[in-house]
């Protein structure tokens, strides 16, 4: 077993978060009528997970993800039915896209354990609200700093993993989107006068690309003339990463893991200020008739497909397996922008794959009037499973 193999196996066998991993997705509501239903997984064609077509209690879904990363840093899932452990709570649909970089820890921790967080304040409150999102953000944070605070002299590196989290909740005729990073989620909306479907962008990107965002980080820290650096053409927040939330990320957000032993190219002058933050933005829209689909998707998507052209593209074919035409569009291009046959590229492995695109992965929601929280079904499904997730043998 390698060390990060090693480090996975501890942090998730630890404690509450050993819990978490192996306790249902689903606890029986009140009366005991909550059952799991239809297909709860996907399958694998080499480096791609899918899931064509499966239902949630607002209408139908669909899955894709391919690995380009030696070890997939992707995350995705999706959660319907309770949204709580009361059997009179909200119910409806959660999506989760969680885009980790530095390693896959971070992104599978965050699968594990932000749903069960969301339920737990969810149950609180008796509803579904911003601030119970909100709050199962920060405290997915917190559980997971503990963690880099338990392991962070036997393994380091731990500190300098992160991951971006979007997340999308279903529920009671409103849709709420919350954002730490630069993952992306798109509405497809039908409207009159226009042929096909119109593109709404509902999630706010939190990438040093964007003036706003640098911007918003010079502000923040007026003291500080480095806080973003232009490097290679790219701009990154203290030079060394381009989103400036998320969740992970130790190194930036408190001063005790920005020391020996962490590696000295993630140490950056001393700070009492975290330079990253976990707080998402946060975005309520209120369903209407005309809108037709959500697309969730990590940058990996978005780097080769513009809003409209994904939103075309799910508008065009059928719904049975769109998310991994999806994804097939996205390599298409990756592969002609590397003057490369589509065919070619699918034949490179995992690790060198990643000079060509990144993970992606990609989920589609069908938002079907008729189906809006119907009662009984439920469902909890996660993507990639099956991928590879040990380093390859040297």
């Amino acid at each position: 077993m390698n060390i990060v193999d090693d480090l996975y196996a501890k942090f998730m066998l630890s404690g509450n978060n050993y819990m978490n991993m192996v306790k249902p997705c689903w606890k029986p509501s009140a009366d005991g009528d909550v059952r799991k239903t239809g297909d709860q997984t996907g399958r694998t064609d080499g480096l791609l997970w899918y899931k064509d077509l499966g239902s949630h209690v607002s209408g139908e879904f669909s899955m894709a993800v391919i690995q380009a990363n030696n070890l997939l840093e992707d995350q995705s899932q999706v959660e319907s039915g309770p949204l709580s452990s009361m059997s009179s709570g909200p119910y409806g649909t959660f999506i989760g896209v969680y885009d980790g970089h530095g390693g896959p820890e971070t992104s599978r921790f965050v699968n594990e354990n932000l749903f069960p967080n969301l339920k737990k304040f969810a149950s609180e409150d008796q509803e579904m609200s911003a601030s119970v999102i909100k709050r199962a953000f920060l405290a997915t944070e917190d559980e997971f700093l503990s963690v880099v605070r338990d392991q962070f002299r036997i393994c380091p590196q731990i500190a300098s993993v992160g991951t971006c989290c979007l997340v999308g909740v279903i529920s009671n005729g409103l849709v709420y989107v919350a954002n730490a990073g630069d993952s992306r989620v798109v509405l497809g909306r039908a409207e009159r006068g226009v042929r096909g479907v119109s593109s709404i962008q509902l999630s706010t990107e939190h990438n040093a690309s964007f003036a706003s965002v640098r911007d918003e980080l010079r502000s923040l820290h007026p003291d500080d003339p480095k806080i973003v650096v232009l490097k290679h053409n790219v701009w990154r927040v203290k030079g060394l990463i381009q989103v400036s939330r998320s969740i992970g990320d130790a190194y930036l957000k408190k001063a005790e893991f920005n020391r020996e032993p962490l590696l000295a190219k993630y140490r950056v002058a001393p700070f009492s200020k975290q330079i990253l933050i976990p707080e998402p933005s946060i975005f309520i829209h209120k369903l209407n008739p005309k809108d037709q689909f959500l697309i969730f998707a990590s940058d990996g998507l978005w780097e080769h497909l513009t809003n409209e052209e994904a939103v075309d593209i799910v508008h065009s074919y059928p719904r049975n397996g769109i998310a991994r035409r999806l994804v097939k569009a996205a390599l298409q291009i990756a592969a002609k922008k590397r003057e490369m046959r589509y065919s070619d590229l699918k034949k490179i492995d995992r690790g060198v794959r990643r000079h060509f695109h990144d993970d992606i992965s990609v989920v589609v929601m069908f938002l079907d009037p008729p189906l809006t929280n119907r009662r009984g079904l439920t469902l909890s499904i996660k993507g990639g499973q099956g991928l590879p997730r040990t380093n390859k043998s040297s």
